[in-house]
C-alpha cells in the first residue's frame, strides 16, 4: 500500500457527526471527480468516478448515513493494466440523485444547475468544520500525497482553475500557503513544504499519518544533522593532513639543501616534533614540545619553516 492509499485509509474511517460536515464532504468529493446524466425524460442520476476504493467506501457511506441512499458500485479494470482498477458510485434514482444536488447546493431552488466556488456566502463551507471536511473530501477525490520518506509533495487535481482558487481560499483560512498549477487540461493545488502539509494533515483530522510523518521528519533532520557532522569532520581531517603532509615536505626540503641544523633551535624543535608525529593536531604537537606551545605558536613557527622552504626552493 502507498501512502497516499495509507492517508485515504484513515481518513475514510473520520466520518462526521454533523450532517452539515457530511454534505460539505460530499460536495467537494462530488465537485472533484462526480458527473451529472441527464436521460431523455430529464431524469438525473449521479456517478463518482475513482481510481481509490477508499474513495468509493467514503462516499458510499457519507450518502447513506446522511440520506439513507445506497450508492451502486461498479469496478472496472483497465483495458492495458488489469491489476488497476477504476471505481464508479452511482446513484441511478432521479429523487435520490436529487436529494444530493440539493443539499450541496449543485441544483438551486428553481431546479438549475448551479456552480457556487465563494467561499463567503457559499453556506455548504459557511463553518470551519464544514471547510475541514470539504478539503478531506477533496482530498479522497482527487488527492495524493508523497512518502515522506522521500519527498515532501501533497496535491489534489481540480476539474477547473475556478476549483482550484476555492481550494487554494479555503486552505488559507487554516493559513496554509498552497500554490496551483495547469496540468494536462485540469488544474492542480499543491503543497511541497513539509510545515505545510503537516498542516493539512492537522486540518483534515488524520492524525495518524500526521504522527507518522512528524516521526519521519524527525528522523531524517537527525539524519540530516548527523551526516553534516560527520562531513565537517572529513572535511577537517583532510585538511589537517594535507597541511601536515606540506609541512614534512617543507622540512625534508630543508633537511636535504640545508641539513637541520639550518634551522634555528625553536624551528628545529618544532620540525622535528613535526617529523615524529605526522598525524598529530597542531595542539597535540605544541604539548608534545617542552616547554609546551599553545596552538597559534606551533602554526607561527610551522609557517616560518614553510617561508623558508619557499626561499630554498
Amino acid at each position: 500500500m502507498n501512502y497516499t492509499s495509507k492517508v485515504k485509509e484513515e481518513l475514510t474511517k473520520k466520518v462526521n457527526k454533523p450532517a452539515h460536515c457530511r454534505i460539505a464532504q460530499i460536495a467537494a468529493m462530488f465537485s472533484m471527480c462526480g458527473s451529472i446524466m441527464i436521460d431523455e425524460n430529464e431524469k438525473y442520476s449521479l456517478k463518482i468516478k475513482t481510481e481509490t476504493e477508499y474513495t468509493a467506501k467514503s462516499f458510499k457511506e457519507l450518502i447513506w448515513k446522511t440520506f439513507k441512499i445506497n450508492g451502486e458500485q461498479v469496478v472496472q479494470s483497465y483495458k492495458t493494466n488489469s491489476k488497476a482498477k477504476v471505481y464508479n458510485v452511482f446513484v441511478r434514482k432521479h429523487e435520490d440523485a436529487l436529494k444530493i444536488l440539493s443539499a450541496t447546493k449543485i441544483i438551486n431552488k428553481d431546479g438549475d444547475l448551479e456552480d457556487n466556488i465563494d467561499i463567503k456566502d457559499n453556506t455548504i463551507i459557511k463553518k470551519d468544520c464544514c471547510k475541514r471536511a470539504f478539503i478531506r473530501g477533496a482530498f479522497l477525490a482527487t488527492g495524493s500525497i508523497s512518502d515522506p520518506q522521500k519527498s515532501y509533495h501533497l496535491e489534489i487535481k481540480c476539474t477547473s482553475e475556478k476549483r482550484a482558487i476555492q481550494l487554494i481560499n479555503i486552505l488559507k483560512n487554516f493559513n496554509i500557503d498552497a500554490k496551483k498549477v495547469a496540468r494536462k487540461g485540469s488544474f492542480v493545488v499543491y503543497i511541497k513544504e513539509g510545515d505545510q502539509i503537516i498542516d493539512t494533515l492537522n486540518v483534515m483530522e488524520a492524525t495518524v499519518s500526521l504522527l507518522d510523518m512528524e516521526n519521519i521528519r524527525i528522523l531524517k533532520d537527525m539524519s540530516n544533522y548527523y551526516n553534516r557532522e560527520v562531513n565537517c569532520e572529513i572535511a577537517n581531517i583532510k585538511k589537517t593532513v594535507t597541511t601536515a603532509c606540506r609541512q614534512i615536505d617543507d622540512i625534508n626540503l630543508i633537511i636535504e639543501k640545508k641539513g637541520i641544523d639550518y634551522l634555528p633551535e625553536r624551528l628545529r624543535d618544532i620540525a622535528l616534533v613535526r617529523l615524529n608525529n605526522p598525524d598529530a593536531s597542531l595542539q597535540k604537537l605544541g604539548e608534545i614540545l617542552n616547554p609546551p606551545l599553545g596552538k597559534s605558536g606551533v602554526n607561527h613557527r610551522l609557517r616560518k619553516i614553510s617561508e623558508i622552504a619557499q626561499e630554498l626552493k
